[in-house]
C-alpha cells in the first residue's frame, strides 16, 4: 500500500481510505468490523466517516455508522493505528432530526456536533473533522450552475465555523481540520483566513472524482497543488457504475442504485451510461477489471491524497483494494483521454 502526506502535516495516510457509509444500513455491525480487520491487515490506515451515516440518511439508523466504529476501537484497541475522519453535516431541511434541527454550522453548533461523534466514536480525538458542505449556497452534490441571487442571508459566515475549528484543535478534540463539498473560492477563502489569522490551514477536501466527474481538474486541482490541501476521493466508481454492474439495464439485488435509484441518477442518465460503456470497452481490450482500472486511475494524479473505497461485500471489498497495486499502461492511458475527451464529466 502506498501512503502520501496528509496536506502540509507530518501524517502519512494510506492511498486507499476506507469509507464506511453503508455500515448499519446495506451492512451489519459485523460485516463492518469484518471490514476493517480486512483493511488494515492490507495495510489501509485511514478510515473516513461521517456523523449522518449511514446512507441513505433516515432518522431511525442515524449516526449508527460512528457508533459501528466506536465499537470496533473498544474491541481491537487499535485505535492508535487508524487515522480517523469524519464531518459534521451542513443545513438541510431534511436532517431536521438532526441535534434538534440545529445544523447550520454556527460556533455552538460545531462544538455540540463533535462532542457526540467523540461519544459514539469512543474516542477523546479525532484526527480530522471535515466541514461536509458550505453553510452558504454553492455547487455541489452534482449542482453545475452559480446559484446566482440566490439569498446568503442565513449562511453561517465562513470565519465563525473556522473559528469553532481552531477552538477544537486548541481543546485537543481535534487535530486537524478538512473541507468536504467546497468550491475553489471556499477554499481559498479558507486559506485566506488561515494566513489572516495565524489559524491552522485546511488539510483536505473531499470531493466527488472518477473517470465521469473530472470537474476537480477544472479550479480547483490548481488550489490543491499550491496549497497543499489533500484531495480525498469520494465516489471514484460513481455510485458502483464504473464496475459496469449496472450496464444493459441491470439492476443488482441489494446495489445502492437498485435501492435508490433516485438518488443516484446523475450516474445513470444518457450520457452517463454512454460513458461507462466506453469505459467497459476500454477495460476489455486492455484485459483489466472495469472498478479495478478506474481506481487505478485515480493514483496517477498528484493532487490525490486518498481514494475513499467502500464496499458492501468482501469479494468487492477485496479487489478494490487490490487495484492499488495496479499500474496503468501509457497505451489505457490514452485510451480513457479519449473517452473523457469525447464524453467529458457526463455525470457531475
Amino acid at each position: 500500500m502506498e501512503y502520501r502526506k496528509l496536506g502540509r502535516t507530518d501524517i502519512d495516510v494510506s492511498l486507499a481510505c476506507l469509507g464506511t457509509m453503508t455500515w448499519g444500513e446495506q451492512n451489519t455491525e459485523a460485516e463492518g468490523h469484518e471490514q476493517m480487520d480486512y483493511a488494515v491487515g492490507e495495510g489501509i490506515n485511514f478510515f473516513d466517516v461521517a456523523e449522518m451515516y449511514p446512507i441513505s440518511p433516515r432518522k431511525e439508523t442515524y449516526a449508527d455508522t460512528e457508533r459501528v466504529i466506536g465499537n470496533w476501537f473498544e474491541k481491537t484497541k487499535k485505535r492508535e493505528d487508524i487515522v480517523l475522519a469524519t464531518k459534521v453535516i451542513g443545513p438541510g431541511a431534511h436532517f431536521d432530526y438532526v441535534r434538534d434541527g440545529a445544523k447550520r454550522l454556527t460556533e455552538k453548533e460545531v462544538l455540540s456536533a463533535v462532542e457526540g461523534s467523540l461519544q459514539r466514536l469512543k474516542t477523546d480525538y479525532i484526527d480530522v473533522y471535515q466541514i461536509h458542505w458550505p453553510s452558504r449556497p454553492s455547487n455541489y452534490f452534482g449542482k453545475l450552475d452559480y446559484p446566482d441571487g440566490a439569498d446568503f442571508s442565513d449562511a453561517v459566515p465562513i470565519e465563525e465555523t473556522f473559528g469553532a475549528m481552531v477552538k477544537l484543535i486548541e481543546q485537543g478534540k481535534i487535530r486537524h481540520f478538512g473541507l468536504s463539498n467546497e468550491s475553489a473560492w471556499g477554499t481559498m477563502e479558507y486559506v485566506r483566513l488561515a494566513e489572516k489569522n495565524g489559524w491552522p490551514r485546511p488539510v483536505s477536501i473531499q470531493n466527488p472524482y472518477n473517470l465521469m466527474c473530472r470537474q476537480f481538474e477544472v479550479g480547483l486541482s490548481e488550489v490543491v497543488a499550491h496549497e497543499q490541501v489533500g484531495l480525498l476521493a469520494y465516489s471514484p466508481l460513481g455510485g458502483g457504475t464504473l464496475s459496469g454492474k449496472y450496464l444493459n439495464g441491470q439492476k443488482p439485488e441489494g446495489a445502492r442504485i437498485t435501492i435508490w435509484p433516485e438518488r443516484y441518477s446523475r450516474f445513470t442518465k444518457p450520457r452517463g451510461i454512454d460513458a461507462t460503456q466506453s469505459y467497459f470497452e476500454v477495460a476489455q481490450k486492455h484485459g483489466l477489471d472495469m472498478a479495478q482500472m478506474a481506481l487505478a486511475y485515480l493514483k496517477t494524479k498528484t493532487f490525490m491524497t486518498s481514494v475513499i473505497i467502500g464496499a458492501t461485500k468482501m469479494d468487492q471489498l477485496k479487489s478494490n483494494i487490490a487495484a492499488f497495486d495496479l499500474d496503468l499502461s501509457d497505451e489505457v492511458l490514452a485510451d480513457i483521454e479519449a473517452v473523457h475527451q469525447s464524453n467529458p464529466n457526463p455525470a457531475p
